[in-house]
């Protein structure tokens, strides 16, 4: 029987974890953590992709009680296990980096064979134009906030603030129906 290595966890803790680092590789396809959890990691990982590489009901079915993602099982079977086909194991690597900074533990990376970094200057630039986006559409929000602070005067109680919306309303209708006669 193959020794599994308890990573100093009890037997629900271990399996949670490795679940959960597997669905991260398998999402991200990098990941960093120490030595040991990466050679412990990787076996759980590769036996992913194997059922991946089945691509059954059954297999699906297995892989969905495994990784607690359901994107990442539609991941591993419609693009990392077809990328993998040709090949017969040894899906994934580990990188040894040295010790960690605070308690001396071996760190390493593990990732897939065919990982391949995404480039800054794409993500960068994709991430700048939907900042963009999201600061227009607050500026006109700011702006139409402003103007109905603006056009609203001091209300004392709850009807006659009622009022006041219902009056500001009927002006924007009749703002906006003027400027799409013009």
């Amino acid at each position: 029987m193959p020794s599994v290595r308890k990573l100093g966890r009890k037997t629900d803790h271990r399996r949670a974890m490795l679940r959960g680092m597997t669905t991260l590789l398998l999402d991200k396809g990098r990941i960093e953590t120490t030595v040991w959890r990466a050679k412990e990691l990787k076996r759980t990982a590769d036996k992913m992709i194997t059922v991946g590489k089945k691509n059954t009901l059954a297999a699906k079915r297995a892989a969905l009680a495994y990784i607690t993602k359901e994107d990442v099982v539609k991941k591993l079977f419609d693009q990392i296990a077809p990328s993998f086909e040709d090949r017969q194991g040894g899906y994934t690597r580990v990188l040894k980096l040295g010790p960690r900074r605070g308690d001396g533990a071996e760190m390493a990376i593990i990732e897939l064979v065919n990982y391949t970094p995404k480039e800054k200057g794409k993500k960068d630039k994709k991430a700048k134009e939907t900042k963009e986006k999201k600061d227009d559409k607050k500026d006109t929000k700011d702006s139409k906030d402003a103007k109905s602070a603006a056009k609203k005067p001091a209300a004392k109680t709850v009807k006659e603030t009622k009022k006041i919306e219902e009056a500001i309303e009927i002006e924007e209708i009749e703002e906006s129906e003027e400027t799409t006669e013009e």
